[in-house]
């Protein structure tokens, strides 16, 4: 009996080796086994997807064999290790391992979402519905309730998003790349706020930030923005209106059809200021650093106007003859390219009441302002 135990014994630890070492070399086997694909692919690995079920789906779908053994592998190597949701790109050659590797790093596939210095709130909401890889959940809301998704329910949604590229995982939603591009925001605000000079013009950061996307859409090289910055601030000191076209094209909203009138100028919006004193109501764009840094910290200077060269530069001025001067060389005698403001309204206005003013037309059509607004000074005095 005892020789038969130990028979038996020996049969079973055989039996097990053998066992064990078939379920290894299938296990390295199957780890080792390249993936089958006719070129490069992405996998998608949905939000709450466990190892097992992606393992099932890609044997479902031809792209490896022995589902059940990647099972075990990940189950005794792999424990504890968080399968991070997006998109792995497989390319011909990778090996299982390999896939398995990228899973361990979570190397998911990125994607941008640029925003771009001038947009309007309305072309940061088309630019989210227009990309694939985001997880579109604000579509039919108005602008209220979106900033009510966002967590902001009182705050006006114009120029209060970051400008820049922002990467993402497929699946992220609008909701989410929003709350960056606001917090991202808020913060270059508070550091710009907090090294600003004494003597500004503004209550809070607030108004810094609307001067910030009047500074954006009037510059037209990058060196300007403290220039253009400086005529605004020294203007609202001394009680000047602004008198900057954006403004207007903003409160013209989708009339604006890349020209504005005699007619146009003298109505009453909110924006307009050429009717209003000081700042309008709220940014009229969004804004990057630079701009913002101008408007704390405008360059220094005497000159209160300013006017276009048409090559996107402008001439500044101290005084309105010396404006008046520049309007009549680089305006009224502008070229068909030329990109300005208005001839100014003083006692030698020439101009008919409705004449169309010369703007550049926007490269895509408007929707609460236009993509890039001409690089116009404020041409037209009182």
């Amino acid at each position: 009996m005892r020789r038969k135990l130990l028979l038996l014994l020996e049969i079973i630890l055989i039996l097990g080796g053998l066992v064990l070492g078939y379920s290894a070399w299938k296990v390295s086997s199957s780890v080792d086994q390249p993936l089958h694909l006719g070129g490069e692919e992405l996998l998608d690995v949905p939000t709450g997807t466990n190892p097992n079920r992606m393992f099932y789906r890609m044997e479902g779908q031809g792209l490896i064999k022995d589902a059940f053994w990647l099972r075990l592998y990940w189950r005794f190597n792999m424990a504890g290790t968080a399968l991070h949701t997006g998109e792995y790109r497989m390319t011909p050659g990778m090996t299982v391992r390999d896939l398995l590797d990228a899973w361990r790093r979570g190397d998911v596939v990125q994607y941008n979402l640029t925003l771009v210095e001038g947009w309007t709130f309305r072309q940061v909401r088309a630019a989210l519905a227009r990309h694939e890889k985001i997880k579109h959940t604000l579509d039919g809301m108005s602008d209220a309730e979106v900033m009510d998704q966002l967590g902001h329910p009182t705050v006006f949604p114009e120029g209060r998003f970051f400008p820049d590229t922002y990467k993402f995982v497929r699946g992220t939603s609008d909701v989410e790349l929003l709350q960056q591009a606001y917090a991202r925001l808020e913060e270059v605000l508070a550091r710009e706020w907090a090294d600003r000079p004494a003597e500004l013009p503004y209550r809070d950061p607030y108004q810094a930030l609307i001067m910030a996307s009047l500074v954006e859409k009037e510059t037209g090289v990058p060196h300007e923005r403290g220039q253009i910055a400086g005529v605004f601030v020294r203007r609202m000191q001394i009680g000047m209106q602004l008198q900057t076209d954006p403004t207007v094209i903003y409160g013209m909203g989708e009339r604006y059809n890349g020209k504005i009138t005699r007619a146009d100028l003298r109505e009453p919006t909110p924006y307009n200021t050429y009717v209003i004193s000081g700042l309008p109501p709220t940014p009229i764009a969004m804004v990057g650093r630079e701009a913002i840094h101008a408007a704390l910290n405008p360059a220094p200077g005497t000159s209160l106007y300013f006017v276009a060269r048409g090559d996107g530069s402008h001439v500044f001025s101290d005084d309105l003859d010396a404006h008046n001067a520049a309007v009549r060389e680089y305006q009224l005698k502008r070229r068909a390219d030329y990109r300005s403001s208005p001839a100014p309204l003083n006692g030698d206005d020439k101009v008919r009441k409705d004449e169309p003013v010369p703007q550049e037309t926007p490269a895509v059509p408007p929707a609460v302002g236009p993509v890039e607004t001409p690089a116009a000074g404020d041409a037209i005095q009182q």
